[in-house]
């Protein structure tokens, strides 16, 4: 679901209090998921932020992720956090992995 993906990456970028062309996708991954009762997706999304303040964008962007409210229409994110630790590049720039599990809202 492109749009999914869309809104869940324009609201990491909120939280970080940037402008959404200074963090990077480099990857999206989704898989449809479900439960007895529900039904969604698990993603896994790969970010790259440039730049000298990259570390404190991501620092931004992760605080209280887990605990962090989502306005998706139509959609609850049940579950969200960085898998791994965030990496630091050669070239100042800091990489991450947000994984979360969106259920549609039916």
């Amino acid at each position: 679901m492109h749009v999914l993906r869309s809104a869940l990456f324009r609201a990491l970028a909120g939280r970080a209090g940037v402008p959404r062309d200074r963090i990077l996708l480099t990857d999206v991954r989704s898989v449809d998921w479900q439960s007895l009762t529900f039904a969604g997706e698990h993603h896994q999304i790969g970010l790259r932020v440039p730049g000298a303040d990259s570390l404190a964008i991501v620092r931004r962007m992760c605080a209280g992720l887990p605990e962090a409210e989502f306005s998706i229409p139509g959609i609850l994110v049940a579950d969200i956090g960085v898998l791994g630790a965030p990496t630091d590049r050669a070239d100042g720039s800091v990489e991450l992995t947000i994984e979360a599990l969106t259920i549609t809202d039916d």
